[in-house]
């Protein structure tokens, strides 16, 4: 039933058939694979780059220093990364022209000497003479570290990685044969967990083991369950069930895995070896009689007029759709029941697939789905310099062309060196325009980067004000302009762009100086600094004289390093605890409007070298705590207060936030009732919003007696109208300034607190 010659070359592994198909015939001349080694030595090195089919793209004299070259592979993204000696990363693009800047493995890495490498996606992980390993993540934001070190003395026989998606942790483990079948599994990085643990493991599906005598030149996954062999002249094909196939070669060849089998690169050829998908097999499988090849059968007989053809129909009319999608192209003319947009679509991308494998691109690509071919094919192409026919492309197919005419524009820019600025802009705005909503801004930072003055031309196409204010700023440095426009729009992630460029470029108190007199610089850089950045914001407290603030992070500090698992009583991180909340003790006495805080902190510390009670749950859980401590009788709790001297007013603090914490806002309500708190009615507001209650914030708020803070509450709650009335009482331009912000998402709030501040300023008011 089936066509015999598309089967008659398959090989059968077990229950699975495989074909390797020749690609390519490879024109390229004088290659012979063997002498093109890694590790071979010669008086004049280059580095060629081919397409698939042999085709010659680029080549250069390798220049880099830093000994023999390791180990090279390309990247998800097109960029070829090469390792040397002493752990440097050099990168080209498929032009053969270098990438900058290198990347380093760092100084322990440079002394040892790397000996081995392998690649994954974005990343490399690299072994050291020593036996030390050392990895970058990802390329794109390359930060190399140290692993755990597998501890052993003679190097492993081979190595392998499993890739971070694959694992537990979300981090890159490396698979270590040593000795007798005995694998090392090293995962982890940093000093907090490093792991090292000894086991035979599974990668995906599967740990292939070699133990033969004379180990094979070459070992690559073919698919998920299959593995090739290469010895000098003889490949061979195993799986974990049945006979191994064998595949003979006079010449040397060299295995590239991919995602679906492995190409088998020659001298003289491109072969792909894979096994049969399910529908090719179903439809061409001798013998086969499964709709999908009775479907194929009609065709045939219906192309010859056969009386069959009709015959073959109604024997899968029930099963069409099916055999449709397992031969689609076969199915134009008969079928009736299934989706025709779905044959439109294949049949778009059937032709696409087809054109970029041609020899001149020579781009093999296996259609999964239509993601993976606008990741795949755009950026082959245009890394290739093929703009026009990756225009066409995603034109032919619908797709957004914003990708292709970027990096057209930029390599336009980098390529006209001599065409003046006024004439290359014409030429540029007339692609651009192609493209509505591209970003003008992007191209124009290329240009800068070319140190060309097109940037400032291209920026003043930019329609989108937030982008003008970013291009200002990085094309002409005006970052005092830029950061004033980022302000005044009240667009927080321009704000935040802007400062984090200054951040990166300026001397610290140059920096501190610009953000100072901004208050929405100021506040944005205080949120993220508190957050990711403590010992940056000391710098920046201390610069301007706000001793207090830098008392609260190192209190803060201490309160994290508590959360330690090795902070308990008696661990070497006891000390340091101590030590921190003494620096802010001191800190705080410094100023006169925090000696509770100060005297806080001493009893803190105080507490922290206790043998009281209270000494041995100081390091618990906040829950914790507060369960035992009310869960104490009274006696015990009058001797705590006596014995750490404990004011009324620390005492009221640490009551209404217990009761926050615990939730009991009854019992809250009426210890605010018993007498008028010595701290105030704020604490209350303060727990109360910190539990995310806003109703139980609203009893306390209306008794602040301070309408500035009055407003304040409010605008935290996000009450406008009250927060407005507050501040009017309080007759501060400034707060209303504030609270605006607070609420400029919300015009009709923002209305409010404008009309304010106007008849506050007819009243002479500041």
């Amino acid at each position: 039933m089936a066509n015999v010659s598309v089967a008659a070359e398959w090989q059968l592994l077990y229950n699975r058939y495989y074909r390797k198909p020749e690609l390519y015939r490879m024109t390229w001349k004088h290659i012979d694979l063997s002498r093109n080694k890694l590790h071979s030595e010669s008086a004049l090195r280059k580095l060629r780059i081919f397409n698939c089919a042999g085709v010659p793209l680029s080549e250069t004299v390798w220049k880099n220093p830093g000994g023999r070259l390791i180990g090279m592979a390309w990247t998800d993204d097109q960029t070829l990364a090469c390792v040397v000696q002493d752990g440097t990363v050099y990168q080209y693009n498929i032009h053969a022209e270098p990438l900058r800047p290198n990347i380093s493995m760092g100084k322990e890495c440079f002394e040892q000497n790397v000996v081995d490498c392998v690649f994954w996606g974005n990343g490399v992980v690299c072994i050291t003479e020593s036996n030390q390993l050392f990895c970058i993540p990802d390329f794109k934001n390359p930060k190399p570290c140290k692993l755990a070190g597998p501890g052993i003395e003679e190097p492993p026989l081979c190595m392998a990685v499993i890739e971070p998606q694959y694992t537990m942790s979300g981090n890159v483990e490396v698979l270590l044969a040593v000795g007798e079948a005995y694998v090392l599994a090293v995962e982890g990085t940093g000093f907090n967990n490093w792991a090292l643990r000894s086991y035979v493991v599974r990668c995906r599906r599967w740990l292939f083991l070699v133990t033969s005598a004379l180990p094979p030149e070459q070992l690559s996954w073919c698919g998920m369950d299959t593995v090739l062999l290469y010895w000098d002249d003889m490949l061979l094909m195993m799986g974990p069930r049945g006979d191994p196939v064998t595949y003979l070669y006079d010449e040397p060849i060299i295995l590239v895995p991919e995602c679906d089998g492995v190409r088998i690169l020659s001298n003289s050829s491109m072969e792909f070896l894979q096994r049969v998908p399910d529908s090719t097999e179903s439809i061409f499988k001798i013998g086969s009689t499964s709709p999908a090849a009775l479907l194929y059968d009609a065709l045939d007989h219906f192309d010859r007029q056969s009386a069959k053809a009709d015959e073959n129909l109604r024997l899968i009319r029930s099963s069409l759709p099916e055999a449709v999608e397992a031969c689609i192209d076969a199915a134009v003319g008969f079928g009736s029941n299934f989706q025709r947009d779905r044959i439109q679509e294949m049949c778009k991308i059937l032709r696409v697939l087809n054109a970029v494998s041609t020899m001149r691109l020579a781009s093999l690509l296996v259609y999964n789905n239509i993601s993976c071919y606008t990741i795949c094919s755009d950026w082959w192409l245009i890394n290739a310099h093929q703009h026009l026919l990756a225009l066409r492309i995603s034109e032919y197919l619908g797709m957004n062309q914003e990708v292709v005419i970027m990096h057209w524009s930029c390599s336009k820019i980098t390529a006209s060196l001599a065409i003046p600025d006024v004439t290359l802009l014409e030429i540029l705005l007339d692609k651009l325009k192609l493209c509505k909503g591209i970003s003008y801004a992007a191209v124009a930072a290329h240009a800068d980067k070319m140190a060309r003055k097109l940037a400032a031309l291209l920026v003043e196409h930019e329609p989108r004000s937030s982008k003008q204010v970013c291009s200002s700023f990085v094309e002409h440095r005006r970052r005092d302009t830029a950061l004033s426009k980022a302000t005044e729009s009240g667009d927080t992630d321009l704000v935040y762009l802007v400062l984090f460029h200054i951040w990166q470029k300026r001397p610290a108190l140059e920096f501190f100086g610009m953000i100072q007199a901004r208050t929405m610089a100021r506040d944005l850089f205080t949120i993220y600094a508190r957050c990711y950045k403590h010992e940056f914001l000391k710098d920046f407290f201390l610069s301007n004289g706000q001793l207090q603030e830098v008392a609260f992070l190192l209190w803060k500090e201490s309160w994290d390093l508590g959360r330690n698992p090795m902070a308990s009583k008696g661990s070497p991180l006891h000390g340091p605890r101590i030590k921190l909340i003494e620096k802010a003790q001191h800190l705080f006495s410094e100023t006169k409007e925090h000696t509770f805080e100060s005297k806080a902190a001493e009893e803190h510390a105080k507490l922290l070298r206790s043998d009281y009670k209270a000494g041995h749950f100081v390091d618990s859980s906040i829950s914790d705590t507060i369960g035992h401590v009310l869960s104490w009788e009274t006696i015990e709790l009058l001797k705590v207060k006596t014995e750490f001297k404990v004011s009324e007013k620390r005492w009221y603090w640490l009551k209404v936030f217990a009761l926050a914490t615990i939730r009991d806002w009854d019992a809250l309500e009426k210890f605010s009732k018993e007498k008028r708190p010595p701290i105030g009615y704020r604490p209350f507001v303060e727990a109360c919003i910190e539990a995310d209650e806003k109703g139980e914030a609203l009893k306390y708020i209306p008794k602040l007696a301070d309408p500035r803070e009055r407003a304040e509450s409010y605008a935290r709650i996000g009450m406008a109208k009250e927060a407005a009335d507050a501040a009017s009482q309080a007759k501060d331009g400034e707060l209303l300034g504030r609270l605006k912000l607070t609420f400029s998402q919300n015009a009709a709030a923002s209305s409010i607190f404008d009309t304010l501040r106007d008849r506050l300023s007819f009243q002479g008011v500041s």
